[in-house]
């Protein structure tokens, strides 16, 4: 067993993350097991409490949808945006902060001119501006979610790579004739990728709250099962049948939840200064 590895079991956030994410995986997993009718179809009477029709666990919306299905089904779509997102977010920042930070001058500060662009523009705003200009649809949602989150991973990237770059053993595998991608992707990005790891977490968390906000906006893709179309739903009803926008509100958080303490865990797991005390 790697010695990060026994690390992270050690950390009780992180097997506490873990055991919440699971809990979501499963209930993803086994959406179309135990609820194989479309989740978006009438159930039963609308605004019924949960535990009042035994058929109805958790009871329907104001639209007549069952909630326990619409919390399965839509764990889907959410765990699908924040990967999604967090890929493009961390693949882009990797990308434009490794190439920052390794080469230094001219290229570093032209890049990150348009970084700081980016970051003079709050994250949800943008969001709100690609979503107007693009379309509401889910594969339009989920790119923009990781386009206006990159500039984060970007800055992690370029700072490690800027402390990286004289180290001893990219100096000899330059004077042995590697080439400069080889140097960005085999000698350094390696080494590198560990806080990025851990940053990752976050941006699937904040992701899934982007998409949850928009749906609350009435700005997302009103044809899928989303936890956020579920709360935005419940809005007219929110003073009288409050479960309606309570039940997904809690998936949203324990999610949440689940990926900020896998992050802490794996910070515990990946920091040598942790390890080592």
């Amino acid at each position: 067993m790697s010695p990060a590895l026994r690390a992270f079991l050690r950390s009780p956030p992180g097997i506490l993350g873990v055991a919440l994410l699971l809990v979501v995986l499963f209930a993803a997993l086994s959406a179309d097991w135990f609820f194989p009718r479309d989740p978006l179809s009438l159930a039963g009477r609308p605004l019924q409490w949960p535990g009042q029709n035994p058929r109805l666990l958790l009871g329907t919306d104001n639209l007549g949808r069952d909630i326990a299905g619409f919390i399965c089904h839509g764990a889907r779509v959410s765990l699908l945006i924040g990967l999604v997102a967090t890929v493009v977010a961390v693949g882009l920042g990797t990308l434009v902060g490794a190439i920052a930070g390794f080469y230094g001058g001219w290229v570093d500060d032209a890049l990150m001119r348009v970084t700081e662009a980016f970051q003079t523009v709050p994250n949800f705003i943008l969001l709100l501006v690609l979503v107007a200009v693009f379309g509401s649809e889910l594969e339009v949602i989920t790119i923009a979610i990781g386009l206006v989150g990159w500039t984060a991973p970007c800055r992690l990237v370029r700072a490690e790579f800027m402390s990286l770059r004289t180290r001893e053993y990219v100096l000899a595998a330059r004077g042995l004739g590697v080439r400069d991608a080889g140097l960005i992707f085999r000698e350094i990005l390696p080494n590198a990728l560990p806080p990025v790891i851990v940053y990752a977490s976050v941006v699937m968390a904040v992701a899934i709250l982007m998409e949850s906000a928009l749906a609350f906006l009435g700005l997302s893709d009103p044809n899928i099962a989303s936890w956020g179309n579920m709360i935005g739903a419940g809005r007219s009803v929110l003073r009288t049948e409050w479960y309606v926008s309570a039940i997904p509100g809690v998936a949203i958080l324990v999610t949440v939840l689940a990926f900020s303490l896998v992050g802490q865990g794996l910070n515990d797991a990946l920091n040598p200064r942790l390890q080592a005390v």
